[in-house]
């Protein structure tokens, strides 16, 4: 039975200033079925799907809904055509219930607590949600403020459903329960989209691929008559390899041990709780947790960014043989003593880069404490910039573009080239790769490789079970602040990582004992 189409869109173009983001765009998703979208970062995927939710209004082009041209100019349009978007960064207040964020911005009169508690309730249930209402959003995991996105879509009716990068902190478990219920949203005959880099999760979610390249529509295959590397060649438009090429670890040896660390937030409460591990130089070790499970605070303790109450941080010097003590240092302080340690940080436009500056400008945070009058030097950071802009493959007008105007994957080239090229003897990134396409996620594993070959000790947190498995050398598992194992990356498994992320304090004292 051939499936009707729930969206049809006709030369769609969409321009800012002189960058064609979509280009005569004709693309149809149909009732009753999962569409992937596809493509390299500033391919045009979520330019594409705003104009669809109501975020941007099409410079040229039509867009129908049931067979019906529709004039989406706002997002309360696109409800009214019932499209839902979920975005990869969730739009909730964290004081407010689940319920309360549900109906938050509802025209119905006066809220009803116990009719809408009902109603999700009804909704969960009909998808296999599993969500307690009055929860309040700032005790939620990531997945279960996935859930209440989803469901405030579908509290307002929405049948067409549209997921960006939805998997991108998810646990192996999470991300099946999550196809479980778009399964069950597409049996009951909704449309769901879904913007994601992932292609096993493509290969086994959706029924059919859209492929998007610089701007422009290449194609529509069906998925189970394509494969990785096909989808890889029209993405990118030449074949490339999806081979992590580990090499084995040479002249290891300890670059930075933590033992037994401690660390409080503001509120009092423990963040960080009997941290032990060491880095080793010409290793990459990776680091897998639940998002909020103190990856990020961890690499912050290291790097002098977040106070250590108990415990130890000690840099073996490679030349000197000396060891130093980073415990309270100030990122100054760990840069005068000598310590070359680059952090690629998870907030990258927050702490990485400024916005608001040029990429050359951004080179010279690194290197301005180096001159001697009170006049800057902008030869060898503009040198640099444009080193990274080449051999990184960044799009943009130029080197004196503001960062701000790039996009997410573009940023993410230009922070982590300009650690890189810090030669460091330690290097930690977190999530280096989140938003990054194939191609460019390939060249990054590529870089962090060539570090460990050169003796770096490479800290990798990362969110993609696949990547750290191929990647790294040894994979720490942190769950609720405290490390639950470290396992090998060349004989664990998935799903064994995916338990240890979900596992108990107790049972990590256990696995660590």
């Amino acid at each position: 039975m051939e499936k009707q189409p729930a969206i049809e869109l006709k030369n769609i173009t969409k321009v800012f200033g002189k960058v064609v983001a979509n280009k005569d765009i004709n693309l149809t998703a149909n009732r009753g079925e999962i569409l992937s979208i596809l493509g390299e970062n500033g391919s045009g995927k979520t330019t594409l799907m705003n104009m669809i939710s109501g975020i941007y209004f099409p410079d040229e082009g039509q867009i129908f809904i049931d067979g019906e041209e529709a004039v989406i100019t706002s997002p309360k349009d696109a409800f009214q055509y019932k499209i839902g978007m979920i975005h990869q960064h969730f739009k909730l207040v964290d004081v407010f219930t689940a319920a309360e964020n549900i109906v938050l911005g509802l025209d119905e009169g006066k809220y009803n607590l116990k009719a809408s508690t009902e109603k999700i309730t009804a909704i969960s249930s009909q998808y296999g949600f599993d969500l307690e209402p009055e929860k309040k959003i700032y005790t939620m995991s990531v997945s279960e403020k996935q859930t209440v996105e989803i469901i405030k879509v579908l509290y307002r009716g929405a049948d067409i459903l549209i997921l960006d990068e939805p998997t991108a902190v998810l646990t192996p478990q999470e991300t099946e329960k999550l196809f479980n219920v778009l399964r069950r949203m597409r049996d009951d005959g909704k449309c769901i989209i879904i913007i994601t880099h992932k292609l096993h999760e493509v290969l086994s979610l959706s029924d059919r691929v859209a492929v998007l390249r610089k701007g422009e529509y290449v194609g529509t295959v069906e998925t189970a008559k394509t494969n990785e590397a096909e989808l890889t060649e029209m993405m990118v438009g030449k074949k490339i390899s999806l081979n992590i090429d580990r090499s084995e670890p040479v002249n290891v040896e300890p670059r930075l041990v933590v033992e037994d660390m401690e660390c409080i937030d503001r509120n009092g409460v423990k963040i960080l709780d009997d941290i032990s591990f060491t880095a080793n130089a010409g290793e990459i070790l990776g680091i897998a947790g639940i998002a909020g499970s103190g990856q990020r605070e961890l690499l912050e303790a290291i790097a002098g960014l977040q106070q250590v109450q108990f415990g130890n941080i000690t840099y073996n010097d490679p030349k000197t043989g000396e060891k130093e003590d980073l415990r309270n240092k100030t990122p100054l302080q760990i840069r005068e003593l000598g310590v070359r340690l680059s952090f690629v940080p998870e907030d990258r436009l927050g702490m990485g880069l400024v916005g608001n500056m040029d990429i050359v400008d951004n080179m010279m945070l690194r290197s301005y404490r180096k001159g001697k009058t009170a006049f800057l030097e902008r030869k060898e950071p503009k040198d640099l910039a444009q080193h990274i802009i080449e051999d990184l493959e960044v799009v943009t007008p130029g080197a004196t573009t503001p960062v701000r105007r790039l996009s997410g994957g573009n940023v993410q080239k230009v922070l982590v080239g300009r650690e890189i090229a810090a030669s460091p003897t330690v290097l930690m990134a977190a999530y280096p790769v989140r938003g990054l396409d194939i191609n460019s996620s390939y060249l990054i594993y590529n870089l962090l490789n060539e570090q460990k070959k050169k003796g770096v000790a490479v800290i990798f947190v990362g969110e993609d079970l696949d990547v750290l498995t191929e990647l790294c050398d040894r994979i720490l598992v942190i769950g609720s602040g405290r490390i639950t194992g470290i396992v090998d990356g060349r004989t664990t498994t998935k799903e064994e990582i995916g338990l240890l992320m979900t596992k108990s304090k107790q049972q990590g004292d256990e696995n660590n004992g």
